[in-house]
């Protein structure tokens, strides 16, 4: 695992009180309520949770990506560079036209993503070439030679063989595996400085979903870029990641490096998802635990905790009486949650 950059070091993008609304028929729901995080450079951060708690619509946000009737508000400030070590200015994402000449300069050419299904993320109408070509022309030459020898050799550093064939192949003739590659191949063609992957290993087997990490892991040194990785997978996580969010019901509920947070888990919604992990040498008649109930629809919820109706350590009167702070349980770890509040006489931080 690299180690933390230095504290005065601004990081590459820094999410401010994310909010995303949705009206519905019954109500409205709060998708994403208040989310803080940063990436920083070349760095690795991890947001993981259940199906259904706002992680994909958090990262689609990050290219204003999500659609018209998701109204997002706060902040999203990307600070780029030229790629030679010279700053340009900060931009708030947020604040540009959602099909503008300026976010459309930032989509694929300084910030990339993997999307969730490779087996729909491709047009079937298109080849694999075409469509990983179309990217390079945009961003980098409008020479079609030197654009197809550019996807040529993306397709191979990622392990496809043959890679001339498989140019001229449509996404129907790729098998899972290799369209997961094909995709990542098409996000980094620009060279980008934040990679999103938003589960890029769904329904992949191990053995591929293996080489894919590793391959994530080889470009984002060669490159030096920074990834968000999105995932309900804690054991990617811990391959992967340099920090971790822990994000429930459109809320981030802990904060940590990695290492500190599979250490000393401090939600209980963190700790129940560490214990139903499968671990070695856990016995055969040994039952993995599991989190009782569901993600709730954040449908006009009221101010209190929202993993109120799973937990089991809950405080009658006090988690379900009023919303939950973020409390600091040391310089870089941080915990929604009334158990490590001093207001409400929980532990110290």
């Amino acid at each position: 695992m690299t180690t933390q950059p230095l504290a005065t070091e601004q990081p590459l993008l820094s999410v401010r009180n994310l909010k995303i609304r949705i009206q519905l028929d019954n109500g409205v729901m709060n998708a994403v309520d208040g989310v803080d995080f940063d990436i920083r450079k070349g760095k690795t951060l991890g947001l993981v949770g259940e199906s259904g708690c706002g992680k994909s619509l958090t990262s689609r946000s990050l290219l204003h990506l999500n659609p018209k009737e998701c109204e997002t508000s706060g902040s999203i400030v990307y600070r780029p560079s030229d790629g030679k070590g010279a700053k340009e200015m900060d931009m708030d994402i947020l604040s540009l036209e959602p099909n503008g000449k300026a976010i459309r300069s930032i989509r694929g050419r300084r910030i990339s993503m993997i999307f969730q299904e490779p087996m729909t993320a491709f047009s079937p109408m298109y080849t694999i070439g075409n469509q990983i070509v179309e990217a390079i022309r945009i961003h980098r030459t409008k020479d079609k030679k030197e654009a197809k020898n550019i996807a040529l050799e993306m397709l191979s550093k990622v392990g496809i063989s043959d890679e001339e064939k498989r140019y001229d192949q449509y996404p129907h003739e790729f098998s899972g595996g290799m369209r997961q590659r094909a995709m990542i191949s098409m996000a980094l063609s620009c060279n980008p400085e934040l990679l999103i992957a938003d589960e890029p290993t769904t329904a992949l087997d191990v053995t591929i979903q293996a080489q894919v990490l590793e391959l994530m892991r080889a470009l984002q040194q060669e490159f030096g870029m920074s990834i968000l990785l999105v995932t309900h997978d804690l054991g990617i996580i811990a391959q992967m990641c340099d920090e971790v969010a822990v994000m429930y019901l459109g809320k981030i509920v802990e904060q940590a490096p990695v290492k500190e947070l599979f250490r000393n888990p401090k939600h209980p919604y963190t700790k129940g998802l560490m214990r139903s992990m499968p671990r070695l040498g856990g016995g055969k008649d040994k039952r993995l635990e599991s989190i009782e109930g569901s993600v709730p629809m954040a449908i006009d919820m009221p101010p209190m905790c929202g993993f109120y109706e799973r937990c089991k350590d809950r405080i009658e009167g006090v988690c379900n009486a009023s919303a939950v702070p973020m409390t600091s349980i040391s310089e870089d770890h941080t915990v929604r949650c009334f158990l490590y509040s001093e207001s409400e006489g929980g532990e110290s931080p």
